[in-house]
């Protein structure tokens, strides 16, 4: 007995140690152990997706993409797939399986010494204690930590949450995370929408996504999938039929097909890109899955870098050719020399190649390959016609044009140079120096339409339309008018177009010509900005002052500040193409203030609308049912920037520079266009921007460095071209909509130099709209000379005139000043 007691004793006290053996070891391993009720709060990084204003996905950012899915969102055989081959008694483990833990345990031992890899038998759970909180270490410690906090978890958490969590968390190969993301990367489609062996396939991958990858290892990717499928039929998921012919079809891997409206829409979407960053900050775009409508119309985007494109290289090969992009230093090899140089990728109609060889009219040329296979597929030939690259035979070199009479003189054996395949056969392409952009845009809402920020944005990333700050010349012209307009001038008031020095402040004389370097004696409004007269201009801002003419670019948006110096009414501050295009559309619009906008709305992850850029109320827009209720009114509280009948009337005016301007090749297109050609001093910059009542489309072009473009080279001549080639496509399938007038203006039959009433159908005749109370001049319209215009008040009073100067003023504006 008294041994039996001792035993017993012995024991108690063994397992009293043990006991607190035990008890240090579960303080050990769980002290800093984190928090797994933290799994509440998780938002796994989801891919931010951008969209054009026609739903198609343009665009998307991420560091792991993927897409969430609620659990009940994924069917049943797609979880079932998972279950069985990542942990088949998931739903009845309290989150460690001990069944699963022996198995893995006698194989390990019965595989020691064989080099086979030790297996772990962990659950879900386990996976997800281990990829959300703790380390990959494959340590007894960390085993056990883990084991502590799957129990933990289960006890938390339902087996839908743990399994949501896991579905949407797994990386399974080729750049996807998560179940929805796979389903869309491997095989096209939609989670519901896949098969029974699809499902199998993408729950093969968790283990070790590169060792069954489809494309490098498609034997292994077969063998562990109908391993799967196998588990599945066991555990009574699927019948012995339908395994049968699941493990019969073919991996059949369809890559998520790229998207084509994205296609030119670089410069756009990047542009966005840095809006939604400064917005909610770099880690929120790549992480917080948003859902981005923008404003983008991929039909037009299309047409804006075609048109942008062509008036580039037109103007860039009219300068002639400037020698090969490089040269290889001998053609042994050629092919792979040159698949390691990259072409233009938002290019794709142009080729590289190299020179074989050359002759008076022809000249033999190595494509590149295009395709994965570059390195290693066959390259092809093709020739290239004297007459079909006429252009390059001229050659710019050392500042001089020097031109010759074949080929061979211009291209050499070994030249690296672009080319374009077309109808008649291969010509010769180069980059042009020369940039530009094009910005369109809805006048009524500040909806972006279209955005080409230069010739290529693999070539530049600067975006010309957004970040290019450049003078606009005659194109600011309309605003001094518009403020001329609201002072009391009328389309008809006779300004002096003549020479005129004004001093400078620091002892010189600023004398301002006319481009053309002529002038017309007194001229109408109306005339002085049909054909962009400088002399007039300046003469209106100095009678209006320049801190109305600044207020006038500060209140358009077009500046934040203006310098109070006469040269800037002739557009010598700098701005960019977009800020100019959105005070065109006020203009356009009739007067109100507008946003330009690239985004219409934004959604999180879960479908909220986060941000909207219409701001209109509308109460009844969101009945349930129609009563035969009227249609709901939406209101719009935007402020007037422009008076609605100077906008008409400044509008009327832009129509005249198409019609018998500066711009009067717009007017082939046929509709009524109102726009304003500029040209900045030495041709540095021209622009052209042109708009309907209903999209407004401005155009650059300039070097980046400013340089002269060479003499004679217009808005005209040079940007207007670009707006034509785009406004066509633009203008495809809508009817021609006319400019209205608001309501109170009057109309009558004019001269349109002299301002004074004519007969309808009379040379020179033009039908002129007038506020109320004014009117054309009649009899002798009278001419303020300098003196006399400097006499008058800024602000548009007559107190302290003479009779005489009254007289004048009210002759010479109709009645109202």
């Amino acid at each position: 007995m008294k041994f039996i007691a001792n035993l017993l004793a012995t024991l108690i006290n063994l397992a009293t140690l043990l006991g607190v053996g035990l008890a240090f070891c579960a303080a050990a391993l769980t002290r800093d152990l984190p928090d797994h009720r933290a799994l509440a709060n998780w938002e796994p990084a989801v891919t931010t997706r951008l969209y054009a204003g026609d739903g198609a996905m343009i665009a998307q950012y991420a560091r792991e993409r993927r897409l969430f899915l609620p659990i009940g969102a994924i069917p049943a055989r797609v979880k079932q797939a998972f279950l069985s081959a990542e942990d088949k008694n998931f739903y009845l483990h309290p989150g460690i399986d001990l069944t699963s833990l022996a198995t893995a345990l006698w194989s390990n031992v019965a595989n020691y010494g064989s080099g086979r890899r030790m297996i772990g038998g962990s659950t879900i759970t386990q996976q997800i204690a281990k990829n959300f909180l703790l380390s990959s270490d494959r340590t007894v410690e960390r085993k056990l930590r883990e084991a502590i906090l799957s129990i933990r978890i289960d006890q938390t958490y339902s087996k839908d949450r743990i399994l949501e969590l896991y579905l949407n968390d797994i990386y399974l190969g080729l750049g996807a995370y998560g179940i929805a993301q796979a389903a869309l990367t491997y095989f096209d489609k939609p989670v519901d929408q896949l098969t029974v062996a699809e499902a199998a396939y993408l729950a093969a991958l968790p283990k070790a996504p590169n060792n069954y990858d489809p494309y490098r290892h498609p034997d292994r990717a077969v063998t562990r999938r109908d391993w799967v499928i196998e588990q599945m039929r066991r555990n009574g998921v699927i019948d012995r039929e339908v395994a049968a012919a699941a493990t019969a079809s073919p991996l059949s891997i369809r890559p998520k097909r790229q998207e084509t409206s994205a296609d030119k829409a670089d410069y756009f979407t990047e542009e966005v890109r840095r809006q939604l960053g400064t917005r909610y900050g770099e880690a929120a775009l790549y992480t917080a899955g948003l859902s981005v409508r923008t404003t983008l119309d991929p039909r037009l985007q299309q047409a804006a870098m075609r048109a942008l494109r062509k008036g580039l290289v037109g103007y860039d090969q009219a300068k002639g050719y400037r020698g090969p992009i490089t040269r290889l230093p001998s053609l042994e090899g050629w092919q792979q020399a040159l698949a390691k140089r990259q072409p233009l990728s938002d290019v794709p109609e142009w080729q590289l190649a190299v020179v074989l060889s050359a002759s008076n009219d022809k000249a033999e040329l190595g494509l590149r390959p295009s395709g994965p296979e570059t390195a290693t597929a066959a390259a092809d030939t093709a020739m290239i016609d004297r007459d079909d690259t006429a252009w390059a035979l001229c050659r710019l070199a050392e500042g001089k044009r020097r031109c010759a009479s074949s080929l061979n003189g211009v291209l050499q054996p070994g030249d690296v140079v672009y080319v374009e395949k077309q109808e008649t056969g291969y010509v010769l392409r180069q980059p042009p120096q020369v940039q530009g952009a094009l910005v369109s845009m809805d006048p009524n809402t500040g909806r972006v339409l279209a955005v080409a920020g230069g010739f290529s944005y693999a070539q530049s990333e600067f975006n010309r339309a957004t970040q290019a700050y450049r003078q606009p010349g005659s194109s600011f012209k309309p605003f001094v008018y518009a403020a001329a307009l609201d002072t009391g001038y009328a389309p008809t008031t006779l300004v002096m177009d003549a020479p005129i020095a004004i001093p400078d402040g620091t002892g010189k004389t600023w004398r301002p010509k006319n481009y053309d370097g002529r002038f017309s004696g007194p001229s109408t409004l109306r005339t002085g900005l049909e054909n962009s007269r400088n002399l007039m201009t300046v003469r209106l801002a100095r009678h209006l002052g320049m801190d109305l003419v600044a207020d006038y670019g500060k209140r358009f948006g077009i500046y934040d500040e203006l310098r109070t110096y006469l040269p800037m009414a002739l557009g010598a501050g700098e701005t960019t193409l977009l800020r100019l295009v959105s005070a065109y559309a006020v203009i356009a619009n009739g007067g109100k203030a507008i946003t330009p906008s690239m985004i219409d709305r934004i959604q999180d992850r879960y479908g909220r609308t986060i941000y909207r850029q219409d701001s209109r109320q509308c109460a009844d827009c969101n009945a349930l049912a129609w009563e035969n209720q009227e249609e709901p009114d939406l209101v719009d509280i935007r402020d007037y920037v422009l008076d609605p009948m100077t906008a008409y009337q400044i509008t009327s005016m832009m129509r005249g520079v198409v019609e018998r301007g500066t711009a009067r090749n717009v007017a082939t297109l046929g509709v009524p266009i109102a726009g304003k050609t500029g040209t900045t001093n030495d041709e540095k910059d021209v622009w052209f921007v042109g708009f309907t009542p209903n999209i407004v489309t401005g155009v650059f072009l300039g070097y980046d460095t400013p340089k002269p473009m060479g003499y004679g080279e217009t808005g005209g001549g040079l940007a207007a071209p670009i707006f034509i080639d785009f406004m066509k496509v633009a203008l495809q399938g809508k009817p021609a909509a006319d400019f209205h007038p608001p309501p109170g203006m009057s109309f009558q039959t004019v001269d349109r130099k002299t301002g004074r009433p004519a007969q309808d159908g009379a040379q020179g005749a033009i039908l002129e709209a007038f506020k109320p109370g004014t009117g054309p001049c009649d009899g002798g319209c009278a001419v303020m000379d300098d003196k006399e215009m400097a006499e008058l008040p800024a602000n548009g009073a007559d107190q302290g005139l003479t009779p005489e100067l009254r007289q004048k003023l009210l002759s010479n504006t109709g009645g109202l000043y």
